[in-house]
């Protein structure tokens, strides 16, 4: 086997970039706007989610009365305005993509947010470090489905059992491993137990890509 892994893929909120505070005070702002009660209990259990999904929750739980897709993009909005401030990049985020892309490792963008929103994210970088984006408005079933990882793995020729996943929410650990990633799981809001296929990490500060590699042979092995 290879000492590194045949790709690697990343979710982006909370695990690329800190904007998991972006949605949810564009989740208050928005619910307020409409008269209802939001709490971080409401926008922790969202985490991670397909948008639609999302946005139907707020409409149910949080009194927002707006067809889902103006829901999507009033959130998106607010996010997208809160990076045009400050993109804060997690931990090691940039450091281990940089080492990923001089060892000549693929990487694909596998998020829910949608592609306005990613196209932001991804011109903060230097072009090429995405050789593929999956966003969730360009997929059929959104997280915990494993679609946006297959079609992650698809979109750089890999197998999803070659791939190694970096999550930070239950529903995105829980469609990487559907479709078949080894999964390093970054906890930021909610916390990430340890699971078969999965290693839970405090940050990606110390990650690097024979790490990685090791992960998939370990996984390889059992």
């Amino acid at each position: 086997m290879s000492p590194l892994p045949a790709a690697v893929l990343w979710d982006m909120d909370g695990t690329l970039l800190d904007t998991e505070r972006y949605w949810i005070q564009a989740e208050y702002d928005l619910v307020a706007q409409h008269g209802g009660r939001w709490s971080d209990e409401h926008a922790h259990a969202v985490v991670g989610c397909d948008l639609r999904d999302t946005a139907r929750y707020l409409q149910t739980r949080g009194g927002v009365d707006l067809p889902v897709d103006d829901v999507v993009n009033r959130l998106m909005d607010g996010v997208i305005a809160g990076l045009r401030v400050a993109s804060p990049w997690m931990p090691g985020a940039l450091a281990l993509l940089a080492a990923l892309g001089q060892a000549g490792v693929p990487c694909a963008l596998v998020t829910m947010s949608w592609r306005r929103l990613a196209d932001e994210v991804t011109a903060l970088l230097p072009p090429g470090t995405f050789a593929a984006t999956i966003v969730g408005d360009e997929v059929s079933s959104g997280k915990p489905h494993p679609e946006p990882y297959l079609c992650g793995a698809r979109a750089l020729g890999v197998r999803p059992c070659d791939c190694v996943a970096i999550e930070d929410s239950p529903t995105g650990l829980a469609s990487a491993e559907a479709a078949g990633c080894t999964t390093v799981a970054v906890p930021n809001m909610l916390a990430l137990p340890p699971a078969p296929g999965r290693i839970v990490v405090t940050s990606l500060i110390d990650v690097t890509p024979l790490w990685l590699g090791g992960l998939l042979t370990a996984q390889s092995a059992r």
